[in-house]
């Protein structure tokens, strides 16, 4: 029962190769950019598969477009980007790529931890400009890391592996969540509400989806209750985060610094934060290792396989 697959952007093996053995045909956009609306709408028509990426729109529009598509296979693991809700109307399976890429977020999640408050960044600027005139005691003086409290806001697998590697530096843990995480509380941090995480913690560090309720969950009251000595820290969906309202924090030293791997409106950002010193700001590196995102294109590639033979996939969304 083999079909035609289409290929929103270009994406590395062996996800091209395993649908192109298993696929009448495949067609793969050939650069690493993503399609416009009217593009993406003309190439998924007729498809029987679409392997797909967070930076595609899969909306309304576009399923309607690929009715009679069985899978739109997200090689990602949030799925904000699709239409959950048309797609199950047309009978258009979801799937997505979960569990690949907590070890190396979670990895990116301390560069951000230790990169803001040793300023690594500006260090690396300072040097580069020529700029440095010798040691100082008082010369780009940062934050400590061991021994402060680490709050975790959306405690699931990265929030836990981001855990598992405070313990070496001695953090108090806190974590806020709908429910108990048994194996936070085996590393001994303490569940907490909202407010009084933000208020007892030196590391804020964000693992939420995106949701109704936690859009800009971060808010202008959300900073006003950090410690003006913490750090906010972002590797899970810039939407969380009112990035206006950080700019704000961060211009008027509300809180001491912010590590950012996502974006609000992504790839832009609001305007003034390039221009803060405190924000330590990547452009969204958080699964950008060769081993993780080719386990992605394996696991999106594997989806959209076991849906052309009639199998059920490895990860439904629904």
């Amino acid at each position: 029962m083999p079909g035609r697959v289409f290929i929103t952007r270009l994406i590395p093996e062996p996800g091209p190769s395993l649908v192109g053995a298993a696929a009448d045909s495949l067609e793969m956009f050939p650069e690493d950019r993503s399609l416009s609306p009217d593009d993406l709408r003309n190439a998924v028509q007729g498809r029987d598969a679409v392997l797909c990426l967070l930076t595609d729109t899969i909306d309304a529009s576009i399923l309607e477009a690929a009715k009679g598509c069985k899978v739109f296979a997200n090689m990602a693991v949030g799925y904000n980007n699709i239409d959950v809700v048309t797609a199950k109307r047309l009978g258009i399976m979801v799937t997505n790529t979960p569990g690949v890429l907590t070890d190396c977020t979670a990895d990116l999640t301390w560069s951000l931890i230790l990169g803001v408050a040793r300023r690594v960044a500006e260090g690396d600027r300072e040097m580069r400009a020529g700029r440095f005139m010798g040691w100082g005691p008082l010369y780009m003086l940062g934050g400590d890391v061991t021994g402060r409290t680490l709050g975790l806001i959306g405690p699931g697998r990265i929030a836990t592996a981001v855990a598992r590697r405070a313990v070496g530096f001695e953090m108090p843990l806190l974590y806020h969540g709908r429910r108990d995480n048994p194996e936070l509380d085996r590393l001994g941090a303490k569940r907490v509400e909202f407010d009084a995480l933000l208020r007892k913690s030196d590391f804020v560090s964000v693992h939420t989806p995106l949701s109704p309720e936690t859009r800009h969950m971060i808010s202008d009251r959300a900073l006003s209750l950090m410690k003006p000595t913490a750090y906010l820290i972002n590797t899970a969906r810039g939407p969380v985060v009112d990035e206006k309202a950080l700019v704000r924090a961060l211009q008027s030293k509300q809180i001491a610094g912010a590590g950012l791997d996502v974006y609000e409106d992504e790839p832009a950002m609001a305007p003034g934060l390039a221009e803060c010193e405190t924000a330590l700001i990547l452009p969204h590196l958080g699964s950008a290792t060769h081993a993780t995102r080719a386990a992605m294109s394996r696991i999106a590639a594997e989806n959209v396989v076991a849906i052309l033979n009639g199998q059920a996939p490895l990860n439904p969304v629904f």
